[in-house]
């Protein structure tokens, strides 16, 4: 093998290092059994990791494992060699206590991954809320050449003949069964039923998933488009294609998530997230990424730079359509074309294809405004987060996108108080404690009370567990009272319509004030003012926290105790403290093995 270039790409530190030929035949001669050759891994192609997120345990991402084939195709049209490898499995719907706990701990494999093997660049395979966040906060700490492959949305569902989302038909269905309307099995079918679960796919609400693999379009991390084409569309095959070719070019231009994921790209995130009407669970893992890229942000910019941001996309659980609906409307490309020629965006913006957010999206607009809004026909005017504070919490945030008529003229439309009330607290010490006594006749709950759930974040849980949205007691639901105030220091799922007080942090497990508050209180809620207050005097809150005993936490696996060990707060991304210090790890070079 005469005549060599020189050594240039990372994976040649591995497969083609003439200075010790020992070494180097330690990490070629097994990758030869199974049909590679020493010509092809030693020819300075660029060696690019799939992190492949599909499985049978992970149902949501399982498209990936045909699409795989497809992305495998195109980086060996580029040039490239293909190394697929199965990442740390996530299914938001199925994994106890929360699948939360599996963001942190598949960013840490993936990291070691790319950090250990010889990859030039690698293809993130996303779907499932946590798997997108994962990818990328590893993609920030490496800092190799990367891009994102989102699975996409399952089709369209349906429940009696109308659209009904993933996730809305179970919130529903949830709250027929507490008022006698349906029985348990009734409420099996509804979710279980051929036309509630179409297809392959992820979440077709703007639920997490769709937000997530959206935001990640918006930040320039993945292919125009990607986002919204429905996981069997013959359309998502294609750009797998495309995304295996694309990434071996990255690798020649080695075009890193530094350049692209700037202090900009994160406020077009924002700005982006508000007119989709985003899951609440964007601004922790979008400050996570953030974090691990190394630029500063905070929770503060949700609103600063994104409340005032109209809704563009009449989307369930904000609006009226589906995933597969905001695809035939244009997707993140359209939305981003109503954004930029309202002056909202950074147009200069880099993106993985190599061009700015301008030459993609600039001349963008949907064949169909019925489901994504002219910029000046919204489906609301200020649709952004509220980032609120007071005596209980340092922040927490309302979805105001979510605030349905019926909810605002409950609550927020007293004459001379309006975007204001008074609320009775029914405080429950975790899920399992609502579940116990929500239909308990003696808390005397009615459309004037606040349920309150705590010890849910991610110390307390841990993980941070989707429990926020509670359902009022069956006797309120059957009356008519839909949703009640909710408020707690855990999330909940983005396909749920409630509009919560939630993320609270610091959670009550460290010691916020949402563990001194008691069944019976009155809690004040100032959306003007960003306020949300225990009525009691300074001395009572004082009083009642220096009388808090220390909670007892109990770890059921190595890893909830070193994740509870180290984990922070959901205000500042729930990350590993320890691990949001290392970044650009492409540049480390390994030591030998043998």
């Amino acid at each position: 093998m005469e005549n060599e270039k020189p050594q240039r790409r990372r994976s040649e530190i591995w497969f083609n290092d003439r200075s010790v030929p020992g070494e180097t035949a330690v990490y070629v001669e097994r990758y030869v059994n199974y049909g590679l050759t020493r010509e092809e891994l030693q020819a300075g192609r660029a060696v690019i990791g799939i992190a492949q997120s599909g499985s049978d345990l992970a149902p949501c991402n399982r498209i990936h494992m045909s699409l795989v084939e497809r992305v495998k195709d195109g980086i060996r049209d580029a040039g490239g060699i293909a190394f697929e490898f199965p990442m740390h499995p996530f299914q938001e719907s199925c994994r106890r206590p929360t699948a939360a706990l599996d963001r942190n701990l598949a960013y840490l494999g993936l990291v070691e991954i790319l950090c250990g093997y010889p990859f030039d660049g690698v293809v993130l395979m996303t779907a499932c809320d946590k798997t997108t966040p994962a990818c990328l906060m590893a993609a920030a700490t490496v800092n190799l050449p990367a891009i994102v492959l989102s699975g996409g949305p399952m089709l369209n569902s349906y429940v009696n003949g109308k659209l009904a989302g993933s996730g809305m038909a179970l919130w529903e269905s949830r709250r027929l069964l507490a008022a006698g309307k349906i029985d348990a099995e009734q409420l099996m079918e509804n979710v279980c039923a051929p036309s509630t679960v179409p297809s392959a796919g992820h979440c077709n609400s703007m639920g997490t998933a769709l937000s997530m693999n959206s935001l990640a379009e918006a930040m320039g991390m993945s292919l125009p488009g990607c986002a919204a084409i429905p996981a069997p569309h013959s359309e998502r095959a294609k750009l797998a294609y495309l995304t295996g070719k694309r990434i071996v070019e990255m690798v020649n231009e080695d075009l890193t998530p530094s350049r692209i994921l700037t202090r900009e790209a994160f406020e077009n995130t924002i700005v982006v997230a508000s007119a989709i009407g985003a899951s609440t669970n964007c601004p922790p893992h979008i400050e996570a990424i953030a974090r691990h890229i190394g630029v500063p942000l905070g929770l503060r910019a949700w609103e600063d730079i994104g409340h005032d941001v109209p809704l563009l996309a009449n989307i369930q659980p904000s609006g009226e359509f589906l995933g597969e609906d905001f695809h035939r409307a244009g997707g993140i490309p359209c939305i981003f074309g109503e954004l930029i020629r309202a002056g909202r965006i950074h147009t200069g913006a880099l993106t993985v294809n190599g061009k700015t957010i301008q030459e993609n999206y600039g001349e963008a607009r949907s064949p169909l405004p019925q489901v994504i809004r002219p910029y000046d026909q919204p489906l609301k005017k200020q649709a952004g987060f509220m980032v609120v504070s007071g005596n209980l919490f340092d922040s927490a945030l309302v979805k105001t996108s979510v605030i349905s008529e019926d909810f605002r003229r409950r609550y927020l439309s007293t004459p001379g108080s309006e975007d204001c009330f008074v609320s009775r607290a029914i405080v429950f010490d975790g899920p399992e404690d609502y579940r116990t006594r929500i239909d308990d006749p003696s808390l005397n709950i009615d459309e004037t009370c606040m349920l309150v759930v705590r010890g849910a974040g991610p110390v307390g849980y841990p993980g941070s567990a989707e429990v926020v949205n509670m359902t009022p007691p069956g006797s309120l639901v059957s009356s008519g009272v839909r949703m009640l105030p909710c408020m707690g220091d855990g999330r909940q799922s983005g396909t749920s319509d409630t509009p919560s007080i939630l993320n609270a942090s610091p959670e009550s497990a460290v010691g916020g004030n949402l563990a001194i508050l008691r069944t019976g209180d009155m809690v004040k809620v100032d959306l003007k003012n960003r306020r949300v207050d225990l009525l009691e005097s300074e001395e009572e809150i004082r009083r009642r926290h220096a009388e808090l005993k220390p909670i007892q936490l109990k770890n059921d696996s190595p890893w909830q105790q070193l994740y509870r060990e180290h984990v922070g707060q959901l205000e500042t991304g729930a990350c590993l403290e320890f691990a949001v210090g290392y970044r650009d790890l492409r540049k480390v070079v390994p030591r030998h093995s043998h």
